[in-house]
């Protein structure tokens, strides 16, 4: 069957098209209703079943005769470390670990948080608490002691999991003192610490509170799986709120094994025993999904890797992985791969590998502009896919889904909506808008499996963050349009389309004119405040190596090429030129804090940053145009 037969299927029968696809999963108990209307708008998919998600992530593989089969591989470059696990071997180092975490009292229903970084001990304990019937909650390794803090108050862990340090590059960052400074301000205590010592880092224990991994793994008897039902929480995922307070999106075990599942067969195009490599980290979204949970849900080979795109040791990192372990299909932000132009313009290190096996790379986390999918798809030889999702989706929303039907690519565009979602543009009286109009993205209720199914204990505040807006849709907070032809068109978020002199105009595609430059490595636009406009566009970029234009003369041509493909109505006139661009640690784009810099409003230092010193670089570069504090 071709997309527009299978999509229109799970459009007219969402109910029976999720049942046969959740055939593909081991349930200990059938359910009573696929989908679970009764207290809409929060819906529930597959209400009173039964199933243990480690079971199907694991277990199941051996028992079938594929415990000899590679589920994860690790490759860290900057240990110099390397390892390889079988289903089999994987299975019994989480089952123990699993008997390690009862043993401290941790079973059904308990939180317990993860603080860790990129090694084989972060996968196991996700699994195990899915094992044990536990809900985990991944908070991203070296956070901030108060932003830690804040999740433990929310998730109120009965344990927490963490290790001696992570390394950023070369650099060595020690965990365990932020761990116990966010505990000292914390209210909730955990009743344990379960620490894993690396050789780059010893941490000091706390007597009577913190206990060592292995110590607790040698002593452990393997625990068995617990079957939860369907709609138990998995696992909470914070992401950042307006209000400064994080929202712990959850996710619930029935539905999310049946998307995961169906999502790496129909749009990642994959079969059980390839290798797929998600570059991200298991502190995001991307990691809980396609690290962890997605390939090994399908019987896949899953790549773990502590590393850089660039850096660790060069701009050929991710060609090197792609060669040794001949992967199949890969998955990035696109931020890396202007990371890797950036480094390497010409492409010079990828023609030092094999990468014969790589069929195709999926791009996501933020928008991807054209020059980068086109660059990537030039250098590569094989299908770029743009591909748009949210933390709270947990699953692609829009794909050019490979393992259905290969759609013709246009750069810019994630393609279609992926089958289960109904996504529309409304305008903001709530009616659909006509082709080729920006207005608001909205997903029609209810969501498919695996999606967000409420905020950790608080459905108010999830109905009104997400369900508010227009009666009967979700909200995903981004803006954009569609063609005549149904593809998607992602421009910016809500907050992004700046009105300048009444005309609403969307960042995204400026930065889209911006990012085509020949010497621009990547961009960014933001929307300033202006007495006389309402807010006019500020370009800020970030030049490729090498360049021999001069900065003056790349900020004209800027300029003009906006003016040629915007319009004159964009009113763009203001250019800066920095060393980089602020991003969170998964490579987005701090927009928002740049606009408040440039209004010379007061900020909060966001939690996830890459690197905090950055923002003064931007206050500076942005004063020396006439913004900020003046």
């Amino acid at each position: 069957m071709g997309y527009d037969e299978i999509y229109g299927r799970s459009q007219e029968d969402p109910e029976g098209f999720w049942a046969d696809a959740a055939a593909a999963i081991d349930w200990d108990k059938t359910w009573d209703s696929v989908l679970d209307s009764s207290a809409a708008p929060i819906y529930r998919w597959f209400a009173g079943a039964e199933l243990n998600t480690c079971h199907n992530a694991l277990d199941r593989h051996v028992a079938a005769g594929r415990g000899d089969h590679t589920a994860l591989i690790y490759d860290s470059p900057v240990t110099g470390t390397k390892a390889r696990f079988s289903y089999a071997e994987l299975t019994d180092q989480v089952a123990r670990f699993a008997g390690a975490l009862a043993s401290q009292g941790v079973g059904r229903g308990d939180t317990v948080i993860i603080y860790m970084p990129m090694i084989p001990q972060t996968v196991i304990g996700m699994l195990a608490c899915a094992r044990l019937g536990a809900i985990h909650s991944v908070v991203f390794g070296g956070f901030a002691a108060k932003e830690l803090a804040t999740r433990i108050n929310d998730a109120r862990p009965k344990a927490i999991l963490t290790a001696s340090c992570g390394i950023e590059g070369a650099k060595v960052i020690p965990y365990k003192p932020l761990l116990d400074e966010a505990l000292t301000l914390a209210s909730h205590q955990p009743e344990h610490c379960i620490v894993f010592q690396r050789e780059q880092c010893e941490a000091a224990m706390t007597e009577g509170r913190d206990v060592d991994w292995e110590a607790q793994v040698s002593d452990a008897e393997p625990a068995d799986c617990v079957s939860v039902a369907a709609t138990d929480p998995l696992y909470i995922l914070y992401t950042s709120g307006t209000t400064g307070i994080p929202k712990g999106v959850v996710r619930d075990h029935g539905g999310h094994a049946v998307a995961l599942a169906w999502s790496m067969k129909h749009v990642y195009g994959v079969e059980p025993g390839d290798v797929f490599w998600a570059a991200s980290d298991v502190g995001w979204v991307v990691g809980h999904s396609y690290i962890v949970y997605g390939p090994l849900l399908y019987g896949c080979t899953t790549v773990l890797y502590e590393g850089k795109p660039v850096g660790t040791p060069d701009p050929g990192a991710f060609w090197r992985v792609i060669s040794e372990y001949g992967v199949d299909v890969m998955f990035t932000a696109p931020t890396a791969f202007r990371a890797i132009k950036r480094e390497d313009p010409d492409g010079t290190y990828i023609g030092q590998y094999d990468l014969s096996k790589l069929r195709a790379l999926f791009l996501a986390g933020e928008r991807c502009d054209p020059d980068t999918l086109l660059w990537a798809q030039e250098k590569l030889g094989i299908p770029v896919i743009d591909h748009w999702w949210q933390t709270e989706t947990g699953w692609p929303i829009a794909a050019n889904c490979l393992g259905i039907e290969e759609l013709p690519v246009r750069p810019g565009s994630p393609t279609r909506a992926v089958p289960g979602y109904d996504v529309r543009i409304l305008g903001e009286d709530g009616q659909e808008l006509p082709d080729g109009e920006i207005g608001s993205i909205m997903i029609r209720l209810p969501l498919p499996p695996g999606t967000l199914a409420t905020l950790w204990q608080n459905d108010e505040r999830f109905v009104e963050a997400y369900l508010s807006t227009h009666e009967g849709w979700y909200l995903t907070g981004d803006a954009g349009y569609r063609d005549e032809d149904a593809y998607l068109w992602i421009m910016s978020r809500i907050d992004d389309i700046i009105n300048t002199a009444g005309h609403r105009l969307s960042t995204g595609g400026m930065e889209e004119v911006l990012s085509a430059h020949p010497d621009v490595a990547e961009a960014a636009v933001i929307g300033a405040a202006d007495e006389l406009k309402g807010e006019l566009p500020v370009g800020l970029v970030v030049l490729k190596a090498g360049v021999t234009h001069t900065p003056e003369d790349i900020k004209a041509d800027l300029v003009r090429l906006v003016r040629e493909k915007v319009g004159p109505v964009a009113s763009f006139k203001k250019v800066v030129i920095v060393d980089r661009l602020p991003k969170t640690r998964s490579g987005k784009v701090l927009r928002g804090t740049m606009r408040k810099i440039a209004d010379g409003k007061d900020f909060n230092v966001p939690a996830t940053i890459d690197d905090p010193a950055i923002l003064g670089e931007i206050e500076t570069a942005l004063g020396e145009i006439g913004y900020g504090r003046r």
